[in-house]
């Protein structure tokens, strides 16, 4: 009785923890994977998120955007420090997808910005939102709302989206 108690346990602690993952999403040749937030400060109104994409086939594509109800737009950033100061610009024209090959957006690099949200993310939650892609089309993705500071072993461990746009990078450490 004890171990069926142990084991009923230990299924359910697995069973309430898995809606803290994301949801992987397959369509057509398009892979995505581990599509996550970060929690947001109150107040603010521009969030980051990270994914990975996977193209399997044997065609280019591009992610141009997409679109939130929780957010007026997502769109395409880069992130790069130059001179040691760190920029974050729009690319207007995309994200190139290449064929067999697995594009990763993340801190520090290239990411998604949810811009003009209402309501900032919270940890736990999930975000609803339609990724566009030039070839596959709309695809229906899910965000896991992440810990904001980096420490949810699941997400990655950086974010500068409480930063201006344009900062200078200390160097000195």
């Amino acid at each position: 009785m004890k171990r069926l108690l142990i084991t009923i346990a230990a299924v359910s602690a697995l069973l309430l923890a898995q809606p803290a993952f994301s949801q992987d999403v397959k369509v057509g040749e398009l892979h995505i994977i581990h599509p996550i937030a970060r929690a947001m400060l109150p107040g603010a109104q521009v969030g980051g998120g990270y994914l990975t994409i996977d193209n399997e086939g044997a065609t280019d594509d591009r992610l141009v955007g997409g679109s939130s109800p929780r957010a007026r737009s997502i769109q395409v950033h880069e992130m790069k420090i130059a001179d040691g100061v760190m920029s974050m610009n729009e690319l207007k024209q995309g994200l190139a997808v290449p064929a067999k090959t697995k594009t990763e957006l993340k801190p520090g690099s290239y990411h998604l910005m949810f811009m003009n949200v209402e309501k900032p993310f919270q940890q736990g939650e999930k975000i609803k939102a339609v990724l566009n892609f030039e070839k596959a089309g709309p695809v229906e993705v899910e965000f896991t709302v992440v810990a904001p500071n980096g420490d949810d072993k699941s997400a990655p461990a950086h974010d500068h989206h409480e930063m201006p746009h344009t900062m200078p990078m200390d160097q000195t450490k």
